[in-house]
Formats: structure tokens, C-alpha cells, sequence
């Protein structure tokens, strides 16, 4: 049993928390808002005030946020980060969404103090992690790595070691970026079918039939079909994912494919689908009787 704490108990941070309950670690946790830590309290995790607070006497600290700048103040502010909470000899495992600069300045700062630091963001939603399933683009030491992999398989089924620093983040920019353009790619290409007033699920489930159909295709399509837009991921997160891996190509000469799926997602801002999932950017083209059917 391991002391660890999880930093950030948003839709993923909080399911992996339970997790990792489940497996019978000893578990601290701390979030932004405390309200979101209840449900973990009443499965036996301590609540911090702070992310220092938390992090003393960890072993292994888990944060799990939204961007660089919240990732930046919980980890690195002066009074109540969690660095600074941390014993050297601990390991630092940032799961967040990052970019691959920050991502190394954080390794910087954890080596000041004596901290291992494992870049450890997942590919997977909200059904992944509640079973368990979540894929890790790991990167840093190897042996930081190989002392962290039974904790990571508590939460995920595969671990897959990039290589150092930044380039976790620039493999889970990559995977992101591929699936919002799957994303874009389908709402588009039924919200023409639709237009046209063929069977849209007809047609689906041909191409289901053939090789140009992802494994996560049936899944984006048949919430787009059913218009069900519960996020899983919402359409906010894939954008700042978007622009992040925009600044890493250095122009949009660079990657306009990429670009362009970006502008439909800052349209769905635009609309209003902020909050909603990825998938209802197809709003964006659907017949509205069939957008809200």
C-alpha cells in the first residue's frame, strides 16, 4: 500500500482517484473546489487544503488539470504548492494535457528539489478510467517509470514509454489532434448525408464494413445519430488541446488540416456546445429537426 495523492478531481482526476481507492492505497486528495472531493472522502480519502498540504508524505503525486497555467500555480506557487510540499526521493506524475515546454520546465523545478518527476498523460474518457482502462504516453527515467508502473496499471491497461520529457505531451497533442479530425470528418459527412434525405445509420454502418472505419468511429457516429451530447470529452478541451498542438507546429502552413478542425471547434464554442461533448460539433451541419431530435 502506497501513500498517494491526486491533485485535481475533476471528470478523470476523480475516477482514477477511486481507483486507486479500490486498490487499496492510501489515498489524499485535494481539488479547487472542495464540494468534489466528498464522494472520495466517504470511500476513505483524506482531504487537504492545498496542494502542499496534500503532497506531504506522498510517495507518489498525481495531478491531473486542465492546462499549463492551473498545472504551473499547483505545482510550482510559492506558498501553497505542491512541490514544495514534496519529499526528495518522491515522484511527481503529471498526467494533465500539457504542452511539451512546460512539461519540461516542471521537470526543471522537480529536480531542484530532489523530485522524480514522470510525465504520464492518458488517452481515454470517462469510461476508460471508472474500468480502469486508460493508455499512458509516459516519458521521463525509465526507472522513475518502471517504480511508477504498478501504480499506473491500477488506472490504465497499457504503458507505453515515449521517451523524455515533452514528448508525452507532443504524443498526447498527436492523439487528440487525430481524433478531433476524426471528430470534424464525421459531423461533416453526416451532416451531408442527412441533407441529402438518405439513411444516415444505413450508410454508417456500411462504412462500419469497411477498412477506412476507425475503432472509434461507431462511438462518435452513433452519438452524433442519437444526438447524445453527455460530455465525455467536452468540445472546451479539445480546443485548447487544438491550440496547444498549433503552437507546437509553428504555423498553420504547417498543419492546416489541423487547423481547420480547430476553427470547427471554436465554432461549437461559438454555438453555445462549449460545455457538450466533442461529438456536437455536428450541430455545426445537421438539419436542426435532426440536431435536437
Amino acid at each position: 500500500m502506497n501513500k498517494i495523492t491526486v491533485l485535481g478531481l475533476g471528470a478523470m482526476g476523480s475516477r482514477m482517484a477511486k481507483q486507486l481507492i479500490n486498490a487499496g492505497h492510501c489515498l489524499t486528495v485535494w481539488n479547487r473546489t472542495p464540494e468534489a472531493a466528498q464522494q472520495l472522502r466517504s470511500l476513505g480519502a483524506r482531504q487537504a487544503l492545498s496542494p502542499r498540504e496534500a503532497a506531504v508524505g506522498a510517495e507518489f503525486v498525481i495531478a491531473m488539470l486542465r492546462d499549463d497555467d492551473v498545472s504551473r500555480q499547483v505545482w510550482l506557487d510559492e506558498e501553497t504548492g505542491a512541490l514544495a510540499g514534496m519529499a526528495a526521493g518522491a515522484v511527481a506524475i503529471e498526467s494533465s494535457t500539457l504542452t511539451p515546454e512546460w512539461v519540461r520546465q516542471l521537470g526543471a523545478h522537480a529536480q531542484q528539489r530532489g523530485v522524480d518527476l514522470l510525465e504520464a498523460p492518458v488517452s481515454g474518457s470517462r469510461a476508460q478510467a471508472d474500468a480502469g482502462q486508460l493508455a499512458y504516453l509516459a516519458a521521463g527515467d525509465a526507472a522513475v517509470l518502471e517504480r511508477s508502473q504498478p501504480l499506473l496499471q491500477v488506472m490504465g491497461s497499457s504503458v507505453h514509454h515515449i521517451g523524455q520529457w515533452g514528448d508525452g505531451a507532443l504524443a498526447k497533442l498527436a492523439t487528440n489532434a487525430m481524433l478531433g479530425i476524426q471528430v470534424t470528418a464525421l459531423a461533416e459527412i453526416i451532416g451531408l448525408l442527412s441533407r441529402s434525405g438518405i439513411d444516415v445509420a444505413q450508410v454508417m454502418a456500411a462504412m462500419a464494413s469497411t477498412s477506412v472505419w476507425a475503432p472509434v468511429a461507431s462511438y462518435l457516429s452513433n452519438t452524433m445519430l442519437t444526438a447524445n451530447f453527455a460530455p465525455q470529452f467536452p468540445v472546451h478541451l479539445i480546443e485548447k488541446d487544438f491550440g496547444y498542438i498549433l503552437r507546437e507546429a509553428g504555423s498553420t502552413e504547417q498543419a492546416p488540416t489541423i487547423a481547420a478542425a480547430h476553427a470547427v471547434f471554436l465554432a461549437a464554442i461559438a454555438n453555445g456546445s462549449g460545455q457538450e461533448n466533442m461529438t456536437s460539433v455536428a450541430k455545426l451541419f445537421m438539419q436542426p429537426q435532426q440536431a435536437d431530435s
